[in-house]
């Protein structure tokens, strides 16, 4: 049974619910034509960001990038507005150039007690702070 013509398409399930794997897009359909393609297709990257992590991405590109301007719009602390923005990154496929490098042991454990990092991750960087 297809949707109401108008009915406001549903973000992409990327993940299985069962078993948490990613999932395969195996069909694209054109609206208008009704044109349907089958295959096996792989998104792309952004695809796959999680919701909170898409939310932050568009932020950061509406604001060209300026993260004192991402944590103003978002109200969150600096800190908070980097490792958001380290976690989009590694989601993405990237890893961050020497992000416990500039890391302070203060924010290494704010980042730790608000949950943003795991105890490994936080003992990662405080390892890289004494250095």
């Amino acid at each position: 049974m297809s949707p109401a013509p108008d009915a406001k398409p549903l973000p992409m399930p990327t993940r299985c619910p069962v078993t948490g794997q990613p999932l395969e897009v195996t069909r694209l359909e054109c609206p208008e034509s009704g044109v349907t393609i089958e295959g096996r297709f792989v998104p792309n990257e952004f695809a796959l960001l999680n919701g909170e992590q898409l939310e932050f991405l568009r932020l950061f590109v509406r604001v060209r990038g300026n993260l004192k301007e991402v944590e103003r719009l978002s109200g969150v602390s600096y800190p908070t507005v980097r490792l958001r923005l380290e976690a989009t990154l590694r989601a993405l496929g990237y890893e961050p150039a020497n992000t416990a490098a500039g890391d302070t042991r203060e924010e290494v454990l704010s980042a730790l007690e608000r949950g943003d990092i795991s105890a490994a991750e936080a003992a990662k960087r405080l390892r890289a702070v004494r250095r």
